[in-house]
């Protein structure tokens, strides 16, 4: 195969690992900027070059085959291995340029704030770019290459979804309880699920942003005989003790949380709520200067502090 072919197999190779991540040909098209008919063909010229069915009808839309899934998983350490490539032409360079970082308000305040201040005396060159998003609008942004790290977390009782496309490095943990009415009536040592039983009359508050923090305490709930009554969302985690002293209801809070008066937060224990913390990138980009850097040191500096809100 020439060179032109083996440049237009690569993009190729791209629109079916993109046609498995987004499940549409559409949303491959709107993503990288092509018609649907262009997508239609060139994985129809890919096909050809394997040998092998790579999609069939579902309905109005396709699914990748059998053949397909599995080329679309080489297909994202080939391309994974192209990016490195090409990156590699600058072994060793000084970290320099814009690094896109979008994460969650913890993290970004907690971590990457002070990292921003001593980046700026020991690399000028290196500019850092903020913004605070909650982990799918941050892994949403990753995917569609508006950041270059994502600032994530999940639960132990509602785990993220692996993406193969996608490196993890693991950050810090938390523990999280439940904030309550402070006049509410808990006897002490009581374990997680007779927690959620005490207050199964009353609603819930749930995060605005995301569903993690929901799925825990549907799971939690379903565990101790009921379905929870979710009514309130907050963004903010102030807002949410608030919600909690004006009577509205109850909410998960990381423990060590400073509570105002009117709340009380009630530690989690059998099973316990675990906040866990992440830094993603790109497989292909983890060479990368700036970002190889900007990760190093945040996993040095949650290392030193192996729990955090």
């Amino acid at each position: 195969m020439i060179l032109d072919n083996e440049k237009m197999e690569t993009r190729r190779l791209r629109l079916l690992v993109e046609l498995s991540r987004l499940g549409s040909m559409r949303a491959v098209a709107d993503t990288v900027g092509t018609t649907t008919s262009t997508v239609s063909q060139q994985l129809a010229v890919l096909a050809r070059e394997m040998g092998a069915d790579l999609i069939e009808p579902e309905g109005r839309r396709v699914r990748l085959t059998p053949a397909g899934r599995r080329l679309a998983e080489h297909a994202a350490v080939i391309l994974a291995a192209v990016e490195a490539a090409r990156l590699d032409l600058a072994p060793g360079a000084e970290p320099n340029g814009t690094l896109r970082v979008a994460g969650f308000a913890t993290a970004i305040r907690v971590h990457l704030l002070p990292l921003v201040t001593e980046l700026a005396a020991s690399h000028p060159r290196l500019n850092i770019l903020v913004r605070e998003h909650e982990p799918a609008e941050a892994l949403e942004l990753l995917a569609a290459d508006e950041t270059d790290l994502a600032l994530t977390y999940d639960y132990n009782l509602a785990p993220a979804d692996a993406d193969p496309a996608l490196h993890t490095t693991a950050l810090w943990t938390a523990a999280w309880g439940l904030g309550v009415p402070a006049d509410a009536e808990v006897p002490e040592g009581a374990d997680t699920l007779d927690v959620f039983a005490r207050f199964r009359a009353q609603d819930w508050i749930v995060n605005s942003r995301g569903t993690s923090d929901a799925t825990v305490i549907h799971t939690l709930a379903s565990m101790a005989g009921f379905t929870p009554r979710v009514t309130h969302q907050a963004d903010s985690l102030d807002l949410v003790q608030g919600m909690i002293t004006a009577g509205l209801g109850v909410g998960l809070l990381p423990i060590g949380t400073p509570t105002v008066p009117g709340v009380r937060l009630l530690p989690l224990t059998g099973p316990e709520v675990v906040l866990r913390a992440h830094v993603v990138a790109r497989h292909g980009r983890l060479g990368w200067p700036p970002l190889a850097l900007v990760t190093d040191l945040l996993a040095r500096r949650t290392a030193s502090r192996p729990t955090a809100q």
